[in-house]
């Protein structure tokens, strides 16, 4: 008898706690693709709770984000899963590894390989599983299903053929680099040119643009900075050419002073002779208020 009762209490010490678990109905399930040049987004609203969301930068890979329109999980780690479904035996949930769970509307946000397996799983009729157990043992789990996905991620796809090369955060700021001694623009930096410039043309908040020129050491001080004014020349004239105003441009140059390494070899004295380029949101001039009073005579009577 009494080694029945430790059987039985083994048995049940075994089972985990009821989960508190959030997922949308199966007939409910819906995937919404959203996106623009800057950012695609691939969304499953979650019943209650909020939504699973794949988000993919220009410029980079996508990342998974929990959004919460709730303060149900509570602060701490949390285990990241792509589930198998009960409809698929013999095969165990793939544990993808830690994520931490915050404050806010976004919970968390994965690393861009997490996302990749999640991907990977979806498709393979997998669902992503977030697993946080409380403070005092409770256990919660959010639960995004397959249903519907191959054809979203389709949508997904075709909206990431669409983004800009670069996001912001990539393209703010950019060296030109002169590798010879001269002051032509090459090849590479032409083409490092027109990402940014494309980017100009996508965002018109991205409105004025900082050049800084300028040289190595090789030569005495005002041959230095008379190359390092060529060299933001040169940049600055590419930019206008390609349909940037005068207005829109700031430049500086400054000679050997500002190095980037030491220019104690080949190699680095090439890194020092550059243009550095930073765009910038900047405020659009007040408009002049209207005219006040009467402008055009031929009405008075």
């Amino acid at each position: 008898m009494r080694q029945r009762y430790f059987i039985l209490l083994s048995l049940f010490a075994s089972v985990p706690a009821m989960a508190l678990t959030f997922q949308t109905r199966l007939e409910n399930v819906e995937w919404k693709v959203e996106g623009d040049k800057f950012e695609c987004r691939l969304i499953q609203p979650i019943t209650d709770f909020g939504a699973g969301v794949f988000v993919r930068r220009a410029g980079e890979q996508a990342v998974f984000r929990l959004n919460a329109s709730n303060s149900v999980l509570g602060e701490g780690s949390a285990t990241l899963l792509a589930a198998a479904a009960p409809w698929q035996p013999g095969r165990g949930d793939i544990d993808l590894g830690t994520v931490r769970i915050g404050r806010g509307n976004v919970l968390f946000n994965s690393s861009q390989a997490q996302a990749g397996r999640l991907f990977r799983g979806l498709l393979e009729g997998r669902s992503p599983l977030i697993r946080h157990y409380s403070a005092t043992g409770g256990l919660s789990e959010v639960r995004l299903l397959p249903v519907k996905f191959r054809q979203a991620y389709g949508e997904y796809e075709a909206c990431t053929t669409k983004l800009l090369a670069k996001n912001f955060d990539q393209v703010r700021q950019s060296q030109i680099g002169f590798p010879g001694s001269g002051n032509e623009l090459d090849a590479k930096g032409r083409a490092d040119l027109q990402i940014m410039l494309e980017y100009m043309k996508a965002d018109p908040t991205v409105n004025h643009v900082m050049l800084d020129g300028y040289s190595d050491n090789s030569g005495n001080r005002l041959t230095n900075r008379e190359l390092s004014r060529r060299r933001a020349l040169a940049v600055m004239n590419y930019l206008q050419e390609n349909g940037l105003q005068e207005s829109q441009i700031t430049m500086r140059f400054h000679g050997e002073q500002y190095p980037l390494v030491p220019n104690t070899s080949v190699a680095n004295r090439a890194k020092n002779r550059r243009v550095s380029v930073r765009l910038e949101r900047m405020p659009e001039p007040p408009k002049p208020p209207p005219a006040v009073g009467i402008t055009n005579p031929a009405t008075l009577s």
